[in-house]
């Protein structure tokens, strides 16, 4: 069996089902759901985080017409504004940043989380207005691009959607195993209204080639999780020179720099069984050669000359380094659906579920692993290459909004200052999204002319990222003792339209009560 064969054999075996036509329909967007888009609307004495990196700056007062804004004024907006404002939202002494881009989505399956609402309310209560689905839901006659028209006209509560197609999916025109079948899939693909492919190296080098060569011609994106039944042929240095825009995960790095020729793996070594696949994940980091080494500059040099992306996803693999922690994260209780939570339990068959015998022994591999990732992260920053946030949510106990909050924090911890970090989930998620179009992004900034998506934080973020989450900071008043939750998004504005996250938040909880008192019942 040639080996793109067993890989492409070895994603079907994990790859989601397609259960997208049992899932819930998206809800029209109801009265009182989100206020707007105004003729007028003004946000009034903000501390602006304005994106591209520039610090801090206010109070200002941003107005919004329509969709766009209009004008910023530091100091205070002119009176006559003030007077005509349709909407004005007292912002002194919040922050007020971009909208954040998620550059690694997905959509549940009616198993875990049947009502596709239910992940999209969570990530607009945590800022995220820009989604890149990558891809939302696998199989054919799934709701992918309706769900991106529907969010579009505003006519559901949602994030803006950017639909990409994993590679060979979706189609009816049989299988994608030469260059001109290849091609003619991406033109497909392109018709359809797919923004982007996703790659898994699940496709001989010739196919692959043919694939990226096609999607650069006809203006689209391209992002790959480069797993390991593909990279003996086919790692991340080879997807580049390819001509792959995008790596997410850590997939294909480390056998980029190992010190001999091919990982090695125990003899009792099995990629079908997950807790073996990711447990000797961990194993690679220490075959590798090591930071500043000449074969590891030469690495992170080609990367960045390249001009890939880096969507690390660090989030997603997090309780890999501490099971129990993840396990019991303060946000499950309330907001994480029953089966969700039973997805996410230990299990033979869920893909994520790995951890049926996970022990310290593994814990501790993680976490050398996690320095050596954020290591290799890191330079490639340092040296000029961009990185974004991208929370790959619905696995591993990473549920949607607190999973993408998870990610900043560990870029942070990774070593991006905290303004790289905003930068990463703001202006650079959104120009990996639209530069393959050859355009500069309608969003990522505050700037006059740009999309209205903002984050309305009481808190600020760049001193306590942990203010961003959907359940706040547990912090101590000083003066009284008393423990209180502060920050959490205030508001989120998408396209012009004003959500009360905590109105939304609202509602998911009410999601998971519903399914618990079901159950009981």
């Amino acid at each position: 069996m040639k080996a793109w064969t067993f890989a492409l054999a070895a994603l079907a075996a994990f790859a989601a089902p397609p259960l997208a036509a049992q899932m819930e329909r998206v809800p029209d967007r109801v009265a009182g759901e989100g206020a707007g888009p105004f003729g007028k609307l003004l946000i009034r004495g903000a501390i602006v985080i304005e994106g591209s990196g520039a610090p801090p700056a206010g109070p200002i007062d941003i107005l919004v017409e329509g969709n766009r804004i209009a004008a910023l004024y530091p100091g205070g907006a002119p009176a006559n504004e003030v007077q005509s404002a349709e909407r004005v939202v007292d912002a002194a002494g919040m922050y007020v940043l971009p909208g954040f881009v998620d550059v690694h989505g997905h959509n549940g399956d009616a198993a875990k989380a049947p009502q596709p609402s239910y992940g999209y309310k969570l990530w607009l209560a945590h800022g995220v207005t820009t989604v890149r689905g990558v891809s939302f839901y696998f199989g054919p006659d799934t709701p992918d691009l309706s769900d991106a028209a529907r969010s579009a006209a505003n006519t559901i509560t949602a994030p803006r959607l950017i639909p990409y197609a994993v590679f060979g999916d979706k189609w009816s025109g049989g299988n994608t195993d030469s260059p001109a079948k290849a091609r003619e899939w991406v033109r497909w693909a392109k018709a359809q209204g797919y923004w982007g492919v996703k790659f898994f190296n699940s496709t001989s080098p010739e196919v692959l080639g043919a694939a990226l060569d096609e999607a650069k011609k006809q203006r689209m994106g391209t992002v790959a999780h480069l797993a390991q039944t593909g990279v003996a042929e086919v790692n991340a240095r080879k997807a580049v020179e390819l001509g792959l825009g995008g790596v997410t995960h850590f997939y294909g790095h480390f056998e980029s720099l190992l010190k001999d020729g091919l990982p090695y793996y125990p003899e009792d070594y099995n990629y079908f069984d997950e807790q073996s696949r990711f447990g000797w994940v961990a194993r690679l980091a220490p075959q590798a050669v090591e930071p500043g080494s000449e074969k590891w500059d030469d690495y992170v040099d080609f990367l960045v000359e390249s001009g890939v992306t880096l969507s690390p996803t660090f989030n997603i693999y997090s309780a890999s380094r501490d099971v129990m922690a993840a396990r019991t994260r303060d946000w499950h209780a309330k907001y994480t659906i029953p089966s969700l939570m039973d997805f996410y339990a230990p299990s033979a068959t869920n893909h994520g579920s790995y951890y049926k015998d996970w022990t310290s022994e593994d814990e501790t591999a993680w976490r050398q692993f996690y320095a050596k990732w954020f290591t290799l992260t890191k330079d490639f920053h340092d040296r000029g290459g961009r990185v974004t946030a991208g929370s790959d949510p619905g696995y591993i106990y990473q549920t949607w909004g607190f999973a993408y909050i998870g990610e900043l924090e560990m870029l942070r911890e990774a070593g991006l200052a905290p303004l790289a970090v905003i930068r990463a989930a703001t202006i650079d998620g959104a120009r990996e999204i639209y530069e393959p179009m050859g355009k500069e992004p309608p969003m990522g900034r505050i700037a006059v002319g740009q999309l209205a998506d903002l984050v309305i934080v009481p808190e600020n973020p760049l001193a306590n990222l942990k203010v961003l989450y959907g359940t706040g900071h547990t912090r101590m008043n000083p003066e009284t003792g008393a423990v209180e939750q502060v920050g959490g998004v205030r508001w989120t504005v998408k396209d012009g339209i004003v959500y009360d996250a905590h109105a939304l938040l609202a509602d998911v909880a009410r999601m998971a009560e519903e399914q618990r008192a079901a159950r009981t019942n």
